[in-house]
Protein backbone atom coordinates (compact mmCIF):
# COMPACT_ATOMS: atom_id res chain seq x y z
CA UNK A 1 0.00 0.00 0.00
CA UNK A 2 1.77 3.39 -0.86
CA UNK A 3 0.17 6.73 0.73
CA UNK A 4 -0.05 9.99 -0.96
CA UNK A 5 -1.49 13.41 -0.10
CA UNK A 6 -5.27 13.38 0.39
CA UNK A 7 -5.38 9.53 -1.48
CA UNK A 8 -4.20 6.30 -0.69
CA UNK A 9 -3.51 3.99 -4.18
CA UNK A 10 -4.65 0.37 -2.98
CA UNK A 11 -3.28 -1.93 -6.08
CA UNK A 12 -5.80 -4.18 -5.65
CA UNK A 13 -5.40 -5.88 -8.93
CA UNK A 14 -3.02 -3.87 -10.20
CA UNK A 15 0.34 -5.12 -10.39
CA UNK A 16 2.55 -3.07 -12.81
CA UNK A 17 5.58 -0.76 -11.34
CA UNK A 18 4.36 3.00 -11.26
CA UNK A 19 3.34 4.95 -14.19
CA UNK A 20 6.87 6.95 -14.22
CA UNK A 21 9.53 3.61 -14.21
CA UNK A 22 7.54 2.88 -17.22
CA UNK A 23 8.79 3.70 -21.00
CA UNK A 24 6.45 6.36 -21.98
CA UNK A 25 5.06 4.06 -24.71
CA UNK A 26 4.22 1.19 -22.44
CA UNK A 27 2.77 3.93 -19.43
CA UNK A 28 0.23 4.83 -22.11
CA UNK A 29 -0.46 1.56 -22.69
CA UNK A 30 -0.94 0.71 -19.69
CA UNK A 31 -3.03 3.83 -18.76
CA UNK A 32 -5.59 2.90 -21.51
CA UNK A 33 -5.77 -0.48 -20.25
CA UNK A 34 -6.44 0.61 -16.27
CA UNK A 35 -9.65 1.46 -14.33
CA UNK A 36 -9.22 3.52 -11.53
CA UNK A 37 -12.01 3.95 -9.00
CA UNK A 38 -12.41 6.59 -6.58
CA UNK A 39 -13.11 6.08 -3.41
CA UNK A 40 -14.52 9.98 -2.07
CA UNK A 41 -15.57 9.08 1.68
CA UNK A 42 -15.64 9.83 5.47
CA UNK A 43 -12.60 8.74 6.83
CA UNK A 44 -12.55 10.48 9.72
CA UNK A 45 -16.07 12.48 10.70
CA UNK A 46 -19.63 11.97 11.19
CA UNK A 47 -20.07 9.06 9.31
CA UNK A 48 -16.79 7.18 9.68
CA UNK A 49 -18.37 3.98 11.20
CA UNK A 50 -20.99 3.60 7.76
CA UNK A 51 -18.00 4.36 5.85
CA UNK A 52 -14.24 4.48 6.52
CA UNK A 53 -12.15 1.01 6.59
CA UNK A 54 -14.96 -1.03 5.86
CA UNK A 55 -15.49 1.06 2.55
CA UNK A 56 -12.45 0.95 1.34
CA UNK A 57 -12.07 -2.70 2.45
CA UNK A 58 -15.72 -3.74 0.55
CA UNK A 59 -13.95 -2.07 -2.56
CA UNK A 60 -11.04 -4.16 -2.57
CA UNK A 61 -13.02 -6.96 -2.33
CA UNK A 62 -15.02 -6.42 -5.65
CA UNK A 63 -11.67 -5.74 -7.04
CA UNK A 64 -10.24 -8.75 -6.20
CA UNK A 65 -12.87 -10.93 -6.93
CA UNK A 66 -13.12 -9.33 -10.39
CA UNK A 67 -9.54 -9.59 -11.21
CA UNK A 68 -7.93 -11.46 -13.83
CA UNK A 69 -10.44 -10.08 -16.70
CA UNK A 70 -7.93 -8.29 -19.14
CA UNK A 71 -7.86 -5.00 -17.73
CA UNK A 72 -6.01 -3.60 -14.41
CA UNK A 73 -7.79 -1.83 -11.85
CA UNK A 74 -6.72 0.49 -9.35
CA UNK A 75 -8.15 2.07 -6.54
CA UNK A 76 -7.71 5.37 -4.93
CA UNK A 77 -9.01 6.88 -1.75
CA UNK A 78 -9.60 9.98 -0.25
CA UNK A 79 -11.63 11.74 2.87
CA UNK A 80 -13.98 14.39 1.70
CA UNK A 81 -14.80 15.37 5.70
CA UNK A 82 -18.11 15.97 4.47
CA UNK A 83 -17.68 19.36 2.94
CA UNK A 84 -18.81 19.76 -1.05
CA UNK A 85 -16.20 21.76 -1.21
CA UNK A 86 -13.34 19.76 -0.83
CA UNK A 87 -15.24 16.79 -2.35
CA UNK A 88 -15.83 18.56 -5.56
CA UNK A 89 -12.09 19.63 -5.72
CA UNK A 90 -10.74 16.47 -5.39
CA UNK A 91 -13.02 14.78 -7.86
CA UNK A 92 -12.10 17.31 -10.69
CA UNK A 93 -8.42 16.66 -9.80
CA UNK A 94 -9.20 12.65 -9.86
CA UNK A 95 -11.28 13.65 -13.26
CA UNK A 96 -9.13 15.41 -15.25
CA UNK A 97 -5.34 14.88 -13.96
CA UNK A 98 -5.64 11.31 -12.58
CA UNK A 99 -7.71 9.38 -15.20
CA UNK A 100 -10.25 8.46 -12.42
CA UNK A 101 -12.93 6.85 -14.08
CA UNK A 102 -15.68 6.86 -11.42
CA UNK A 103 -16.13 7.99 -8.07
CA UNK A 104 -18.07 5.90 -5.43
CA UNK A 105 -19.35 6.08 -2.08
CA UNK A 106 -19.71 9.93 -1.63
CA UNK A 107 -21.75 9.52 1.71
CA UNK A 108 -22.86 13.01 2.72
CA UNK A 109 -26.42 13.95 0.43
CA UNK A 110 -24.53 17.26 0.03
CA UNK A 111 -21.86 15.69 -1.61
CA UNK A 112 -23.06 13.64 -3.30
CA UNK A 113 -25.28 15.50 -5.48
CA UNK A 114 -22.19 18.03 -5.79
CA UNK A 115 -19.89 15.31 -7.36
CA UNK A 116 -22.84 13.63 -9.18
CA UNK A 117 -23.10 16.79 -11.14
CA UNK A 118 -19.47 17.36 -11.46
CA UNK A 119 -19.55 13.58 -13.31
CA UNK A 120 -22.15 14.54 -15.54
CA UNK A 121 -19.86 17.20 -16.62
CA UNK A 122 -17.10 15.13 -17.58
CA UNK A 123 -19.19 12.48 -17.98
CA UNK A 124 -17.87 10.54 -15.93
CA UNK A 125 -19.65 7.83 -13.14
CA UNK A 126 -20.55 7.93 -9.57
CA UNK A 127 -21.77 5.89 -7.66
CA UNK A 128 -23.49 6.77 -4.34
CA UNK A 129 -23.58 3.64 -1.82
CA UNK A 130 -24.02 5.73 1.47
CA UNK A 131 -26.10 8.53 0.45
CA UNK A 132 -29.91 9.31 1.53
CA UNK A 133 -31.39 11.74 -0.63
CA UNK A 134 -33.70 10.92 -2.82
CA UNK A 135 -33.44 13.71 -5.07
CA UNK A 136 -30.28 11.80 -6.81
CA UNK A 137 -32.83 9.61 -8.68
CA UNK A 138 -35.45 12.85 -8.84
CA UNK A 139 -35.20 16.48 -9.38
CA UNK A 140 -31.21 15.76 -9.35
CA UNK A 141 -31.17 12.83 -11.19
CA UNK A 142 -28.46 12.13 -13.88
CA UNK A 143 -27.53 10.11 -16.46
CA UNK A 144 -24.20 9.48 -15.12
CA UNK A 145 -25.41 8.46 -11.53
CA UNK A 146 -26.63 5.04 -10.13
CA UNK A 147 -28.24 5.26 -6.22
CA UNK A 148 -27.65 1.99 -4.42
CA UNK A 149 -28.36 0.67 -1.11
CA UNK A 150 -31.27 2.57 0.59
CA UNK A 151 -32.70 6.50 0.23
CA UNK A 152 -34.86 9.08 1.82
CA UNK A 153 -38.28 7.33 0.36
CA UNK A 154 -37.46 4.18 1.07
CA UNK A 155 -36.41 4.34 5.11
CA UNK A 156 -39.95 6.79 5.46
CA UNK A 157 -41.93 4.46 3.58
CA UNK A 158 -40.86 1.13 5.37
CA UNK A 159 -39.80 2.18 9.26
CA UNK A 160 -42.15 6.00 9.24
CA UNK A 161 -44.72 4.39 7.95
CA UNK A 162 -44.34 1.35 10.53
CA UNK A 163 -44.40 3.45 13.43
CA UNK A 164 -47.79 5.22 12.22
CA UNK A 165 -49.33 1.79 12.30
CA UNK A 166 -47.99 0.94 15.94
CA UNK A 167 -49.83 3.84 16.94
CA UNK A 168 -47.40 7.01 16.70
CA UNK A 169 -49.76 9.15 15.48
CA UNK A 170 -48.08 12.25 16.24
CA UNK A 171 -44.52 13.37 15.28
CA UNK A 172 -42.05 15.63 16.05
CA UNK A 173 -38.44 15.94 14.05
CA UNK A 174 -35.03 16.73 14.77
CA UNK A 175 -33.75 17.41 11.54
CA UNK A 176 -29.98 18.07 10.59
CA UNK A 177 -29.78 21.08 8.42
CA UNK A 178 -28.33 19.62 5.40
CA UNK A 179 -30.21 18.41 2.33
CA UNK A 180 -30.03 14.68 3.77
CA UNK A 181 -31.74 15.93 6.42
CA UNK A 182 -34.64 18.12 4.72
CA UNK A 183 -35.44 15.17 2.35
CA UNK A 184 -35.62 13.16 5.36
CA UNK A 185 -38.02 14.97 6.86
CA UNK A 186 -39.82 15.79 3.94
CA UNK A 187 -40.75 12.52 2.91
CA UNK A 188 -41.77 10.69 6.40
CA UNK A 189 -43.82 13.91 6.54
CA UNK A 190 -45.42 12.51 3.37
CA UNK A 191 -45.89 9.06 4.63
CA UNK A 192 -47.04 10.14 8.33
CA UNK A 193 -49.78 12.33 7.16
CA UNK A 194 -51.24 9.55 4.40
CA UNK A 195 -51.03 7.02 7.26
CA UNK A 196 -53.37 9.93 9.37
CA UNK A 197 -50.85 11.00 11.51
CA UNK A 198 -49.67 14.60 12.28
CA UNK A 199 -46.05 16.46 12.35
CA UNK A 200 -46.63 18.98 15.40
CA UNK A 201 -43.16 20.46 14.59
CA UNK A 202 -39.49 19.98 13.97
CA UNK A 203 -36.22 21.95 14.94
CA UNK A 204 -32.87 21.83 12.08
CA UNK A 205 -29.88 21.00 14.20
CA UNK A 206 -26.46 22.14 12.80
CA UNK A 207 -24.63 19.88 10.67
CA UNK A 208 -21.72 19.53 11.27
CA UNK A 209 -20.90 21.12 14.51
CA UNK A 210 -22.87 20.22 17.22
CA UNK A 211 -22.65 16.94 19.87
CA UNK A 212 -25.24 18.54 22.04
CA UNK A 213 -28.89 17.75 21.35
CA UNK A 214 -30.65 18.27 24.72
CA UNK A 215 -32.08 21.57 23.94
CA UNK A 216 -33.69 20.36 20.77
CA UNK A 217 -34.63 17.22 22.58
CA UNK A 218 -36.36 19.33 25.24
CA UNK A 219 -38.17 21.01 22.66
CA UNK A 220 -39.39 17.46 21.05
CA UNK A 221 -40.71 16.65 24.28
CA UNK A 222 -42.70 19.82 25.28
CA UNK A 223 -44.62 19.21 21.69
CA UNK A 224 -45.76 15.96 23.56
CA UNK A 225 -45.58 14.05 20.47
CA UNK A 226 -45.80 10.39 20.21
CA UNK A 227 -42.75 9.73 18.04
CA UNK A 228 -39.72 11.64 17.75
CA UNK A 229 -38.04 11.42 14.16
CA UNK A 230 -34.43 11.63 14.08
CA UNK A 231 -33.63 12.97 10.44
CA UNK A 232 -29.58 12.54 11.22
CA UNK A 233 -27.75 10.07 10.75
CA UNK A 234 -24.09 8.41 12.37
CA UNK A 235 -22.33 10.05 14.61
CA UNK A 236 -25.44 12.69 15.04
CA UNK A 237 -27.94 10.12 15.94
CA UNK A 238 -25.95 7.97 18.46
CA UNK A 239 -26.21 10.98 20.07
CA UNK A 240 -29.22 11.40 19.85
CA UNK A 241 -30.34 8.76 21.14
CA UNK A 242 -27.67 8.64 24.10
CA UNK A 243 -29.24 11.80 25.37
CA UNK A 244 -32.96 10.73 24.96
CA UNK A 245 -32.00 7.85 27.35
CA UNK A 246 -30.42 10.36 29.70
CA UNK A 247 -33.15 12.75 29.82
CA UNK A 248 -35.58 9.55 30.55
CA UNK A 249 -37.71 10.66 27.32
CA UNK A 250 -38.85 6.87 26.23
CA UNK A 251 -39.29 5.54 29.88
CA UNK A 252 -42.68 8.48 29.83
CA UNK A 253 -43.51 6.65 26.65
CA UNK A 254 -42.57 8.52 23.73
CA UNK A 255 -41.10 6.74 20.84
CA UNK A 256 -37.68 7.16 19.12
CA UNK A 257 -37.84 7.17 15.31
CA UNK A 258 -34.25 6.67 14.71
CA UNK A 259 -35.27 6.95 10.61
CA UNK A 260 -31.49 5.88 9.64
CA UNK A 261 -30.31 3.39 12.36
CA UNK A 262 -26.88 1.75 10.96
CA UNK A 263 -25.89 -1.49 12.69
CA UNK A 264 -23.10 0.33 13.26
CA UNK A 265 -24.65 2.72 15.29
CA UNK A 266 -26.16 0.29 17.51
CA UNK A 267 -22.76 -1.18 18.04
CA UNK A 268 -21.66 2.26 18.91
CA UNK A 269 -24.30 2.49 21.04
CA UNK A 270 -24.83 -0.64 22.74
CA UNK A 271 -27.79 -3.18 23.06
CA UNK A 272 -28.78 -1.81 26.42
CA UNK A 273 -29.23 1.58 24.98
CA UNK A 274 -30.84 0.49 21.59
CA UNK A 275 -33.06 -2.10 22.19
CA UNK A 276 -36.18 -1.74 20.69
CA UNK A 277 -35.30 0.79 17.94
CA UNK A 278 -36.91 -0.43 14.84
CA UNK A 279 -34.95 0.76 11.75
CA UNK A 280 -35.03 -0.15 7.74
CA UNK A 281 -32.08 -1.61 5.84
CA UNK A 282 -31.31 -3.60 3.18
CA UNK A 283 -28.78 -5.90 4.38
CA UNK A 284 -28.04 -7.30 7.33
CA UNK A 285 -24.91 -9.55 7.57
CA UNK A 286 -26.75 -12.80 9.09
CA UNK A 287 -29.91 -12.78 6.15
CA UNK A 288 -28.34 -15.91 4.46
CA UNK A 289 -25.03 -17.68 3.78
CA UNK A 290 -24.08 -15.50 1.33
CA UNK A 291 -24.36 -12.19 3.14
CA UNK A 292 -22.62 -13.82 6.02
CA UNK A 293 -19.66 -15.05 3.37
CA UNK A 294 -19.40 -11.11 2.18
CA UNK A 295 -19.18 -9.97 5.38
CA UNK A 296 -16.67 -12.42 6.97
CA UNK A 297 -14.47 -11.46 4.15
CA UNK A 298 -15.11 -7.80 4.22
CA UNK A 299 -14.28 -7.56 7.77
CA UNK A 300 -10.57 -10.23 7.09
CA UNK A 301 -9.81 -6.69 4.49
CA UNK A 302 -10.39 -4.24 7.00
CA UNK A 303 -9.60 -5.86 10.61
CA UNK A 304 -11.57 -4.46 13.65
CA UNK A 305 -14.59 -5.42 14.98
CA UNK A 306 -16.92 -2.66 13.08
CA UNK A 307 -19.89 -4.69 11.66
CA UNK A 308 -20.62 -4.97 7.93
CA UNK A 309 -23.31 -2.23 7.50
CA UNK A 310 -25.79 -1.82 4.52
CA UNK A 311 -23.28 0.62 3.21
CA UNK A 312 -20.41 -1.49 3.20
CA UNK A 313 -22.24 -4.12 1.48
CA UNK A 314 -23.40 -1.13 -1.16
CA UNK A 315 -19.98 -0.43 -1.76
CA UNK A 316 -18.99 -3.85 -2.62
CA UNK A 317 -21.99 -4.64 -4.77
CA UNK A 318 -21.72 -1.57 -6.88
CA UNK A 319 -18.42 -1.60 -7.67
CA UNK A 320 -18.31 -5.35 -8.36
CA UNK A 321 -21.54 -4.42 -11.11
CA UNK A 322 -19.84 -1.44 -12.53
CA UNK A 323 -16.56 -3.76 -13.64
CA UNK A 324 -18.79 -6.07 -15.00
CA UNK A 325 -20.04 -3.55 -16.85
CA UNK A 326 -16.56 -2.48 -17.91
CA UNK A 327 -15.62 -6.11 -19.03
CA UNK A 328 -18.79 -6.32 -21.09
CA UNK A 329 -18.63 -2.78 -22.89
CA UNK A 330 -15.14 -3.04 -23.18
CA UNK A 331 -12.33 -0.92 -21.20
CA UNK A 332 -11.75 2.09 -24.28
CA UNK A 333 -15.56 2.67 -24.21
CA UNK A 334 -15.98 2.61 -20.41
CA UNK A 335 -12.96 5.11 -20.30
CA UNK A 336 -14.56 7.42 -23.19
CA UNK A 337 -18.26 7.79 -21.96
CA UNK A 338 -19.10 7.37 -18.30
CA UNK A 339 -23.14 7.88 -19.67
CA UNK A 340 -22.23 4.91 -21.80
CA UNK A 341 -21.09 2.67 -18.62
CA UNK A 342 -23.71 3.58 -16.40
CA UNK A 343 -26.52 2.63 -19.71
CA UNK A 344 -24.63 -0.41 -19.83
CA UNK A 345 -25.12 -0.92 -15.71
CA UNK A 346 -28.56 -0.47 -16.40
CA UNK A 347 -29.14 -2.92 -19.14
CA UNK A 348 -27.38 -6.03 -17.42
CA UNK A 349 -29.02 -7.41 -14.10
CA UNK A 350 -27.18 -7.33 -10.84
CA UNK A 351 -26.39 -10.63 -8.56
CA UNK A 352 -24.28 -10.46 -5.84
CA UNK A 353 -23.67 -11.90 -2.78
CA UNK A 354 -24.80 -8.97 -0.57
CA UNK A 355 -28.20 -8.12 -2.41
CA UNK A 356 -28.95 -11.35 -4.67
CA UNK A 357 -30.74 -10.23 -7.88
CA UNK A 358 -31.90 -7.21 -8.78
CA UNK A 359 -31.82 -3.98 -11.20
CA UNK A 360 -30.84 -0.83 -12.14
CA UNK A 361 -34.06 1.23 -13.04
CA UNK A 362 -33.73 3.53 -15.71
CA UNK A 363 -33.00 7.00 -13.16
CA UNK A 364 -30.26 5.52 -11.53
CA UNK A 365 -32.05 3.84 -8.85
CA UNK A 366 -30.79 0.41 -7.74
CA UNK A 367 -33.72 -2.07 -6.80
CA UNK A 368 -33.91 -4.53 -4.34
CA UNK A 369 -35.19 -5.95 -0.98
CA UNK A 370 -35.71 -3.55 2.28
CA UNK A 371 -36.21 -5.20 6.06
CA UNK A 372 -37.84 -3.99 8.87
CA UNK A 373 -35.95 -4.51 11.82
CA UNK A 374 -35.64 -4.62 15.81
CA UNK A 375 -32.87 -3.87 17.66
CA UNK A 376 -32.13 -6.95 19.84
CA UNK A 377 -32.23 -6.79 23.93
CA UNK A 378 -29.14 -7.96 25.42
CA UNK A 379 -30.57 -11.42 26.49
CA UNK A 380 -31.82 -11.91 22.86
CA UNK A 381 -28.33 -11.40 21.57
CA UNK A 382 -26.20 -14.61 20.73
CA UNK A 383 -22.95 -12.90 20.38
CA UNK A 384 -20.78 -10.61 17.85
CA UNK A 385 -23.15 -8.80 15.93
CA UNK A 386 -26.24 -10.22 16.68
CA UNK A 387 -28.58 -7.13 16.92
CA UNK A 388 -31.34 -7.18 14.65
CA UNK A 389 -34.56 -9.37 14.59
CA UNK A 390 -36.06 -9.46 11.28
CA UNK A 391 -40.33 -7.87 11.52
CA UNK A 392 -40.87 -7.87 7.67
CA UNK A 393 -39.13 -7.59 4.68
CA UNK A 394 -40.52 -6.34 1.03
CA UNK A 395 -40.01 -7.33 -2.54
CA UNK A 396 -37.30 -5.70 -4.78
CA UNK A 397 -39.61 -3.19 -6.31
CA UNK A 398 -42.23 -2.12 -3.35
CA UNK A 399 -40.05 0.31 -1.07
CA UNK A 400 -39.18 2.44 -4.35
CA UNK A 401 -40.57 6.21 -4.84
CA UNK A 402 -42.80 5.04 -8.29
CA UNK A 403 -40.53 6.05 -11.50
CA UNK A 404 -43.39 8.23 -12.68
CA UNK A 405 -43.67 10.30 -9.25
CA UNK A 406 -39.66 11.22 -9.09
CA UNK A 407 -39.30 13.95 -11.64
CA UNK A 408 -36.04 13.06 -13.35
CA UNK A 409 -35.59 15.27 -16.33
CA UNK A 410 -33.45 12.90 -18.49
CA UNK A 411 -36.23 10.17 -19.03
CA UNK A 412 -38.34 10.39 -21.68
CA UNK A 413 -42.26 9.10 -21.06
Amino acid sequence: MTTTTRRTLLGAAATAPAWGALPMSRARAQAANTIRIGVLTDMSGTFRDLNGPNTVAATRLAVQEFAARGFNVEVVVADHQNRPDVATATARQWFDRDNVDVVSSLAASSVALAVADLARERNKVAIATSTATSDLTGRACSPNTVHWVYDTYMLSKVAGAAMVRAGGDTWFFLTADYAFGHALERDTTGFVRAAGGRVLGSVRTPFPGTTDFSSFLLQAQASRAKVIGLANAGVDTINSIKQAAEFGITRRGTKIASLLLFITDVHALGLEVAQGLVCANTFYWDLNDGTRDVSRRILALAGGDMPVAMSHAGDYAANLHYLKAVADLGVAAAKASGRDTVARMKAMPTNDLAFGEGRIREDGRKLNRAYLFEVKTPAESRGRHDYYKLLQSTDAEEPWRPLAEGGCGFIRS
